[in-house]
């Protein structure tokens, strides 16, 4: 379905008539709006260019991290507890000098090293700013 939008031109002032569809409408408000900057959704192909390529390495972390959980909150539901979790690389390093292994609590050690290589990740993203998903999360000390 297409409908008649109105854009207005704001170097020359003037306003232009013409047609889009409702996705390309939604499309250019959240673009004005910000919600996307580049690179847009498209770009970031979080199914087919990261969980189609790793599926089996994708559960291996997740499983990584109920164990933990298991581990230090027992009674609590999955979250990743920030304030035991400070020395991404320091951890990542020591898991990495393991890789190949099990660790003792059954967990593959390379498995604990995608594991903190992705929280070294989204803290640095978050402190530069450039995390627009995690404006989502509402605690972010305990997620």
């Amino acid at each position: 379905m297409k409908k008649r939008s109105q854009r207005i031109d704001y170097i020359s002032g003037t306003e232009t008539a013409y047609t889009m569809t409702e996705q390309e409408e939604l499309a250019y408000e959240e673009q004005r709006a910000g919600v996307y900057d580049e690179p847009n959704r498209k770009e970031m192909p979080v199914f087919s260019g990261v969980l189609k390529y790793f599926p089996d390495a994708i559960r291996e972390v997740a499983k990584t991290s109920w164990i933990g959980n298991q581990q230090h909150h027992p009674d609590k539901p999955l979250h990743w507890d920030r304030s035991k979790s400070g020395d991404e690389l320091d951890a990542l390093t020591r898991h990495l000098m393991e890789a190949g292994e099990i660790d003792t609590d059954g967990v593959r050690h390379s498995a604990k090293v995608c594991w903190r290589a992705l929280s070294n990740l989204q803290k640095e993203l978050e402190e530069n700013g450039e995390a627009p998903l995690s404006d989502y999360n509402l605690n972010k000390e305990q997620w």
